[in-house]
């Protein structure tokens, strides 16, 4: 279990840095886009980095949000339940979330590998599709890690209550 935490964090670590730098280049191809237009140059394909830059960021960030707990939560019923039930609704929520990016990372490999194979490229840079879906579904899979690791971490409470 703290073996697969420390896995867990430290592949979250690494790519909310990753996350970071993409924001970066993405503040900067925004800034010179903004400033080139102004002479009638703008940068091109600047729409397609945006995208791409933008579902590798949320990707890459949902593991680490989901560490933080920085996603929205509403339980306003929840809370009135009692410690027992809340549990088991939280179990029951991390198995939902885990076996459902497990599937999507899972899916996005798929659709990766389908587009390596056909060598689908983009339109007006020619830069090719899979590696920046394959990242996506990599932060997938880490985000289902997250929630493999709430859950034992909430099973493992469970039982330091009992004794």
């Amino acid at each position: 279990m703290i073996i697969l935490k420390r896995i867990s964090d430290y592949l979250n670590q690494i790519l909310i840095c990753i996350a970071g730098l993409f924001l970066i280049a993405m503040i900067f191809l925004t800034c010179a886009n903004v400033f080139l237009r102004l002479v009638w140059i703008p940068v091109s394909g600047t729409f397609e980095l945006m995208g791409y830059f933008g579902a590798v960021l949320t990707a890459f960030a949902l593991g680490y949000t989901q560490i933080r707990r920085g996603h929205i939560a509403i339980d306003i019923v929840v809370l009135r339940f009692s410690k027992k039930a809340q549990r088991i609704l939280s179990a029951i929520n991390y198995i939902i979330c885990m076996v459902f990016f497990t599937a999507v990372a899972w899916q996005i490999a798929k659709y990766a590998g389908t587009l390596r194979e056909t060598g689908e490229v983009t339109e007006t840079l020619q830069i090719i599709y899979y590696p920046f879906t394959y990242g996506v579904a990599f932060g997938c899979a880490v985000l289902s890690l997250v929630f493999l690791v709430d859950l034992l971490k909430l099973l493992m409470k469970k039982e330091r209550d009992e004794e």
